[in-house]
């Protein structure tokens, strides 16, 4: 190393076998390792000197070694709640080798206090605060905290990620961020906090570069806008929407998009169109609750005065498929709860439906307000590695005292995840939102640029799941059929969804079992059962297995 020169490893810490959104089961069927790259961390190393080396370590991908650890001058770490375990192993591991830690992310950022040993801190976002710190590295500086402005950075400056530090051909999407911030007040959510309620968005400029730059690593496919709300800022989307179809069309369609968006889109059939000419092919909604009046108590009343079952098929008439997002342990939540978000689920068709246990996570509206209720639950240092080292708000939430028994509202949410996820239950929801889905549009057809891709990750598929999952073989097959008999033209976001239950059946199986050893355990101790441990176990070995 010189004064001018670093070299940096980035280490992208593992996330828990047993979680909702680490599939790992379903990218095993598709040749890839893991869902979804560190966006985060190679939008860092983008922002640095490009003539300081960059080595990226992903644990969900490939095992930190020592001699990785040895290589780096810097170590610079960052993730989520659930990673903490992991990163703060990660960084006792590199300090235990001479070497320092630079951190960051939204969990620093949220809970700086853990990470008080890092030689560096980063609070917020990094825009403009890492140029600070590379000045005083630079002058020899080897401590230092730096806070960026809350929910004032502006992302316009921010360089393209660095795609090509990513292993190829690991991950089934690679991601893209347009905007920050959610203008919504939903009290559980965090992004708010973090990032703010005035949406800031990238130029299209910077949009189509970061597309050209993906498209040079060779990957096909799904590209997953990570916005937490892509239509927070509705003005700004809509403007480069139409770019983006024109960058489609002139490299020959060679992307699948994903995003995250509020209910509200519903209402915007202009916006739906646009989407759908740009080969949007599925969203992810946040709808939580079927109850107005839970939702209304909750802020997020973008989701009250309407039907939401029928919203959701609007989104479908555009040809979009929709991934849901359900929560119990609500305060004013009814008795009728569990029957309640099945029958919305089968209403709305909602195949793949993320159910998971209210959380107050810190800095949160929610949080605050359970604290001076006196209601809030600490979470030590240890409880976070034996709770969220292995698991999701699926298996573990409700860090507070609930309002009706927590026995019943447990299992509440064990029924819901048990009826949602029987093979029937879910093949069924798949077969109505095929009948649902209007696939006239660009992202109902096959296009030459990502044929290759899409041939591969067929065959790959149906080989694995005919062979290899038998368990999910005759109604894997059968949607297949009815799907190539109904609506051809959805034959990918049906197989895309179908094949997440090589993950999802298995992980509900868990969940239900882990869900009754902890309603058992609820009256006699505040720790987790031997059964939960034997259970949280045996779905690991499972999941190892079925990553090969």
């Amino acid at each position: 190393m010189t004064a001018d020169r670093c070299r940096v490893l980035l280490v992208h810490a593992w996330f828990a076998d047993d979680s909702f959104w680490n599939y790992r089961a379903t990218c095993t069927l598709v040749g890839a390792k893991y869902p979804a790259p560190p966006l985060n961390l190679i939008t860092v190393a983008a922002m640095l000197p490009q003539d300081w080396e960059f080595r990226l370590i992903d644990e969900n991908v490939e095992a930190l070694t020592d001699e990785a650890i040895d290589w780096a001058d810097l170590v610079m770490c960052g993730g989520m709640l659930p990673q903490r375990p992991r990163t703060l192993r990660a960084i006792e591991r590199a300090q235990a080798r001479g070497k320092p830690v630079l951190i960051g992310g939204p969990d620093t950022t949220s809970s700086p206090g853990v990470y008080a040993h890092c030689e560096f801190q980063l609070i917020g976002e990094a825009e403009g605060t890492l140029e600070r710190f590379v000045a005083d590295w630079r002058s020899g500086v080897r401590e230092g905290v730096y806070e960026a402005p809350k929910h004032t950075v502006d992302i316009t400056t921010t360089p393209v990620p660095r795609y090509d530090l990513l292993r190829k051909g690991a991950y089934i999407e690679l991601s893209l961020q347009f905007s920050r911030g959610c203008p919504f007040l939903c009290e559980f959510c965090d992004i708010i906090e973090l990032f703010g309620r005035k949406p800031r968005t990238k130029t299209t400029a910077q949009v189509l570069a970061e597309l050209d730059a993906i498209h040079a690593t060779g990957h096909r496919g799904i590209v997953d806008f990570v916005d937490d709300n892509l239509i927070g800022n509705k003005k700004a989307v809509k403007a480069v929407l139409p770019e983006i179809i024109a960058w489609q069309k002139a490299k020959g369609y060679p992307f699948q998009f994903t995003t995250e968006a509020s209910l509200n889109l519903a209402d915007d059939t202009e916006f739906l169109e646009l989407m759908r000419q740009a080969k949007f092919m599925a969203i992810f909604v946040g709808i939580e609750s079927p109850d107005p009046d839970v939702l209304t108590a909750m802020q997020k009343k973008q989701n009250t005065k309407r039907n939401i079952a029928e919203s959701i098929h609007r989104i479908y008439a555009a040809g979009i498929a929709v991934v849901g997002g359900f929560i119990v342990g609500f305060d004013n939540e009814k008795q009728s709860v569990a029957d309640d978000l099945i029958e919305l689920i089968e209403d709305a068709a909602i195949s793949v439906a993320m159910i998971g246990l209210l959380v107050a996570l810190p800095s949160t509206q929610l949080e605050r307000r359970l604290a001076r209720e006196g209601r809030l639950h600490t979470i030590d240092d240890t409880a976070i590695e034996h709770e969220f080292l292995q698991g999701d708000q699926c298996t573990l939430g409700l860090n507070f005292d609930t309002l009706r028994p927590r026995e019943e509202v447990l299992g509440d949410f064990r029924s819901v995840v048990a009826r949602a996820y029987t093979p029937d239950a879910f093949f069924g929801r798949m077969r109505r939102m095929v009948d649902l889905l209007d696939m006239s549009g660009p992202n109902g057809k096959l296009h030459r640029a990502s044929l290759v891709h899409e041939t591969r990750q067929f065959l790959s598929l149906m080989w694995n799941v005919t062979w290899k999952r038998p368990d999910m073989r005759a109604q894997f097959w059968g949607l297949l059929g009815y799907t190539l008999r109904r609506n051809p033209g959805a034959l990918t976001p049906a197989i895309s969804l179908a094949s997440m239950y090589a993950h999802l059946g298995p992980f509900s199986a868990y969940v239900v079992e882990t869900i009754g050893a902890r309603i058992e355990n609820e009256a006699g101790t505040d720790g987790r059962s031997e059964r939960e441990k034997e259970l949280q176990q045996r779905m690991l070995t499972q999941q190892r297995a079925a990553a090969g």
